[in-house]
């Protein structure tokens, strides 16, 4: 089969390795798309935890090729796609019913095998079927997943006001499942204009244009907009600036989410008598472990909505294209890889 497959950080190659053969409990996936997303480039760099030699890739949808023995609930020809997160299912953590901060964690494309590949292995307790979604929708299974679990740590109550800072793929799924849980206003700050048009098509309340040169106008213009603040504030762009001005736009009681992505030694600065006599909550979200179901059926009811969101395909031998237009192109938005 083709994969990309790297020795270390930025370097990789495309070639020809062994197909792999699913083993008891196991079952092999043929890939028909891979989504490329932020991470990837975060993996691309070594970050991100990555382990190499590596296959990336975590967003995905396939068909079943092949089924180990001891696999009775999917059969070959059906469609699916896979959680990458694994737990080990005995540390402090998961015996304490919170996987999601695994000691011993792995991840399907970021230290174990993963999508950027003709074929992929994933264990059947990974492995969900998709029903009728097609594949351009299923493709979102993984980001929805960690926006479901965002939307879920926040504990949006009824009538409180959101503003989310990031308006790619995951922004905007966030944001629906914020109105669908809730809210009763969703504002989308970013800063890229036709992602802000698929954000309002698809049901934000309001949006703003950001200057990324003028962060003090931008949090001028939002406290201007609400001058109390909003009572949820979620930064998902991974900007360390735009995450020192997440703290005044809260407003008194509210949460602030730390949800996109960052380097490892990044740091920003919050005014600590700010978040003590406001009663600031600040709340991180990292990936997912259990959401896929419920947002598998949020898709398939409709309330979850992509339209337009893929903008780029490539093919596996355009892989590096599909980096370089993630990294630099402003016109993408949602990049997949098509088999």
């Amino acid at each position: 089969m083709k994969a990309v497959v790297y020795e270390s950080a930025k370097n990789y190659t495309i070639k020809e390795i062994p197909t792999p053969e699913p083993k008891a409990g196991e079952v092999l996936i043929k890939i028909e798309l891979a989504g490329v997303c932020g991470t990837d480039l975060h993996i691309h760099e070594g970050d991100f935890l990555a382990e190499f030699p590596l296959i990336p890739g975590h967003e995905m949808v396939g068909t079943v090729a092949a089924l180990g023995s001891g696999v009775e609930k999917f059969k070959v020809g059906q469609r699916v796609t896979v959680n990458p997160v694994v737990s080990c299912g005995d540390c402090e953590f998961c015996r304490e019913g919170k996987p999601i901060l695994c000691h011993n964690r792995k991840g399907l494309g970021t230290n174990w095998p993963g999508s950027f590949a003709e074929y992929m292995i994933a264990t059947q307790d990974l492995v969900f079927a998709v029903g009728n979604l097609s594949p351009d929708v299923a493709i979102f299974a993984e980001p929805a997943a960690c926006a479901m679990h965002g939307a879920q740590m926040l504990n949006i109550k009824a009538g409180s006001s959101a503003l989310i800072f990031g308006a790619g793929p995951t922004g905007q799924l966030l944001a629906q499942l914020m109105a669908t849980s809730g809210a009763a206003s969703v504002t989308v700050a970013g800063s890229t204009k036709f992602k802000l048009d698929a954000a309002k098509k698809l049901g934000a309340d309001k949006t703003y244009l950001m200057d990324r040169n003028n962060i003090a106008k931008t949090k001028a213009d939002l406290l201007a907009a609400s001058p109390s603040g909003y009572d949820i504030v979620v930064e998902a762009t991974g900007s360390m600036e735009v995450a020192e001005i997440c703290v005044p736009l809260t407003r008194s009681g509210g949460t602030f989410m730390v949800y996109g992505v960052a380097e490892p030694d990044e740091t920003f600065r919050i005014n600590a008598f700010d978040v003590f006599h406001r009663e600031i909550r600040i709340q991180g979200s990292f990936a997912e472990i259990d959401t896929f179901p419920a947002t598998l059926a949020a898709f398939e009811s409709g309330r979850l909505k992509t339209d337009g969101l893929i903008t780029h395909r490539f093919s596996i031998e355009e892989y590096g294209k599909a980096l370089e237009a993630l990294r630099s192109d402003k016109s993408a938005h949602k990049i997949v890889i098509k088999f």
